[in-house]
């Protein structure tokens, strides 16, 4: 990373010469893409399905630290679990689907910068920490669209970054203040109408607000970048070094003794990335563009768990080590009990993942039979090896619950896995113009993946990973768009999507042989792909003739996903994170969205503009067909998922708003507010229990531009200082703090008030 960041400082630093070009305003951007990669943009009313879109003008003016954050603070139908209360480790939940960096979630949403498939290929996870916030161009959010490929069950995410010809200026932030956070990033861009590069360098760091919990990232991003008459390349380069403490959910006990405190630690995960890409687009002719790219993407995970222990003093006279069986080491002894070997355990894993692949694609936006038309078609392959490697070594407890190793390994929870995964993708979308006013959209996918595990420890001959799967699927989608008024669009769409099982579950799918995540995979029996059937429909417009020198949007829409042959993780044991992956049958997720945005120039006079927007969902997410599943208040005990029970960790209700005004384009102020509404405690599929309850939360921003190149900045998180938690789970906490810690809950508490201030000086 050091040689790849010097390299581009270096360029950057012998430029002195800003190009005449201007950076796009892209505002509230009116066209959007219809498929990872190009630019095949066509008009968003055009588009039968729902898109967010996000400008890097707005990600600065949001001061927020991440996309992650922006995402959760201001777009419709999201919100966050702090599952890790890590700031860079957040699982993202849109319509009740998740991208998230934690093993064991259904990941529901499909993830692409520049085109190239960001989900990790072990278990189809998203690592928000690895893009700098800095370096984004622009996002936009799809609601379900087969054409994103594998895990676009309820959308997907597609991230555009900077080059030098979007971003020709040089910028230094440096800010910090609450928690002992600092942050120093430094952009630089340029071009001289052929030639032209970015690049983004980036440093985060804090002390963590609860206890034991500091994060470090070092992020770099760099294009390379050329442009001619008809074709254009960019070489993308990016690396990551980041390690990141966080402890997680915590009894609801020792919260309510001291709100910093963790149960266990520590909990640890380093990411080392490496990414590279080439891509470029060529104009056949004025209504043909060909487009694609290629790639080779690395990354090294790992991971480190203290936690409490599942074993312990056999019941017998022998003086073992005990679980439900003795307990044997990797040297094939039975482990002998002491204090050494009894309540911890230390968990551990090293993922390296390699992907490559690429993206072809044909845009042609000629007329068909005299109407307008928008067809793209394309194909892409993508390749991965994973090696995974995991290790559980028997420990004891000090008396601030970290854990001290006794050098003796678990022989059952060692695992060495090597997977490969090759994925072939063939698509097409289409955008026929029947009328002036009405178009009608169809599209389709085709994916076949193939994964093929080989086991490298092999402790149980009954018992391994080896395994072959392969899984195929063409998934339509269908809609129309009706401008029913000039101001007034109506659409209707219906898409199909899947996600195959991931290497990680289909480790981790046997109720035999229970797995500790993300740790310990046992064995390999077949699951099924999951497949989501949506229909979306609702108007969307704009009042502008009411708001005089402004914009004044507008939406309603109606959304209902059904997942049939749905994944999830049923807890077994003690331990939260141990249990297995199955089918069990569909699920459910319907609900409304609205949502209205104004921007009014001189509201008041000449020198004040305003800036409003709300955002209210309501989301049912809801199990269609019953199972069993472990009492989350007896581990002894199975008890019945009915149908209509709810989905965990979703709440019915979000409700977003954000306030703010410019003063003589100088100064400016803002206010964002939250609602969450209650959700169900992982671990309570059944819901038996009272629910984890709602939160209203509320941030403020404020700038001062001395001139244009220097400005001052503030942020303030959680204003009213409120006590809130975003995530719950059940646990066993009693073996650890004593008898009196039987209540079993488990939640994430968000952060209290804080601030920071900071300066940005460009040129």
């Amino acid at each position: 990373m050091k040689k790849i960041i010097y390299t581009v400082f270096t360029l950057a630093v012998s430029q002195s010469v800003l190009a005449e070009d201007k950076p796009q305003d892209l505002g509230i951007m009116n066209v959007v893409g219809v498929s990872p990669v190009g630019d095949n943009n066509i008009a968003a009313e055009k588009l039968p399905t729902t898109v967010q879109t996000v400008s890097s003008q707005q990600l600065d003016d949001a001061k927020t630290i991440s996309l992650s954050e922006y995402i959760n603070r201001y777009l419709g139908s999201v919100h966050v679990n702090e599952a890790q209360n890590n700031p860079l480790q957040p699982d993202i939940h849109y319509r009740g689907f998740v991208a998230s960096p934690l093993m064991g979630l259904p990941q529901g949403l499909s993830t692409y910068v520049n085109g190239v498939r960001f989900n990790e290929p072990f278990g189809d996870t998203v690592n928000w920490d690895l893009i700098p916030q800095g370096a984004i161009d622009s996002m936009a959010m799809y609601s379900s669209n087969p054409v994103y490929g594998l895990n676009s069950l309820g959308g997907a995410i597609a991230i555009k970054t900077k080059t030098g010809f979007s971003a020709p200026k040089h910028q230094i932030e440096v800010y910090g203040g609450s928690f002992g956070r600092h942050s120093e990033e430094l952009t630089s861009g340029w071009n001289n109408g052929t030639w032209g590069y970015f690049f983004d360098l980036h440093h985060f760091e804090e002390v963590g607000w609860r206890d034991f919990s500091p994060t470090k990232a070092d992020q770099g991003f760099g294009t390379l970048s050329w442009r001619g008459d008809k074709g254009s390349l960019d070489l993308t380069l990016g690396a990551n070094d980041n390690d990141m403490r966080g402890n997680g959910p915590t009894p609801i006990q020792l919260l309510a003794q001291n709100r910093h405190a963790i149960f266990t630690q520590y909990d640890q995960t380093i990411t080392q990335m490496f990414f590279s890409e080439l891509s470029g687009s060529y104009d056949v002719t004025n209504n043909i563009e060909v487009s694609g790219n290629t790639y080779f993407r690395q990354n090294r995970m790992k991971t480190f768990n203290g936690d409490n222990s599942d074993y312990g003093k056999c019941d017998d006279d022998s003086g073992l080590l005990c679980g439900e069986t003795p307990v044997i080491d990797t040297k094939g002894n039975p482990v002998v009990f002491s204090d050494s070997v009894d309540g911890a355990t230390r968990n551990s894993s090293a993922t390296q993942m390699r992907s490559k692949g690429g993206t072809l694609q044909t845009a042609f936006t000629g007329d068909l039979f005299k109407h307008e038309n928008n067809l793209t078609v394309g194909a892409s392959y993508d390749a991965a090896e994973t090696h995974f490697s995991s290790n559980t070594e028997l420990g004891s407890l000090s008396a601030n619950r970290g854990t001290i190793g006794s050098g003796i390994y678990v022989d059952e929870s060692k695992v060495r896995l090597n997977a490969k995964t090759e994925t072939v993708g063939v698509f097409l979308t289409d955008t026929f113009s029947i009328t002036e006013k009405l178009a009608a959209t169809i599209a389709g996918r085709y994916n076949h993946i193939s994964v093929d595990m080989k086991d490298q420890y092999i402790n149980n001959a009954e018992k391994n990973l080896n395994g072959q799967h392969a899984f195929e699927r063409l998934n339509p989608s269908a809609g129309l768009t009706y401008q029913v008024l000039a101001n007034v669009n109506v659409y209707g769409n219906y898409a199909e999507s899947a996600r195959a099982p991931t290497p990680m579950e289909l480790s981790c799918a046997d109720p035999e042989a229970p797995c500790k995540l993300p740790n310990s995979f046992l064995s390999d029996p077949p699951l099924q792909q999951v497949v989501a059937k949506t229909w979306e429909g609702g108007f969307r417009g704009n009042l502008n003739q009411l708001v005089d020198d402004g914009k004044w949007d507008w939406n309603l829409g109606y959304f209902h996903a059904v997942n049939n042959n749905d994944i999830i993780f049923h807890r077994a044991g003690n331990i939260a994170s141990q249990g297995y992956f199955s089918n069990v049958g569909q699920t459910q997720r319907y609900g409304i969205e609205a949502g209205t945005s104004i921007d009014k120039e001189s509201l008041f006079s000449s020198i004040d503009d305003w800036h409003f927007s709300t955002h209210y969902t309501y989301l049912n997410a809801q199990y269609l067909n019953g199972f069993n599943i472990q009492n989350p208040l007896n581990a002894d005990e199975i008890v019945q998922v009915q149908k209509g029970d709810k989905i965990s960790s979703i709440p019915a209700h979000i409700f977003k708003a954000a306030l703010s005004v410019d003063l003589w384009k100088k100064a400016s102020l803002g206010i964002n507010g939250m609602y969450s509404g209650n959700q169900v405690f992982r671990g309570d599929e059944s819901n038996m229990t009272a629910p984890l309850a709602g939160y209203w939360v509320f941030n403020g921003t404020a700038e001062y531009k001395f001139t244009k190149n220097f400005a001052v900045f503030g942020k303030v998180n959680n204003i009213f200082d409120t006590n809130y938690s975003t995530f719950g789970v059940y646990g066993q906490a009693s073996d650890v703090l004593g008898a009196e810690y039987n209540d079993g809950r488990f939640i994430s508490p968000a952060a209290p008030r804080s601030g920071w201030i900071g300066v940005r000086l460009s040129i």
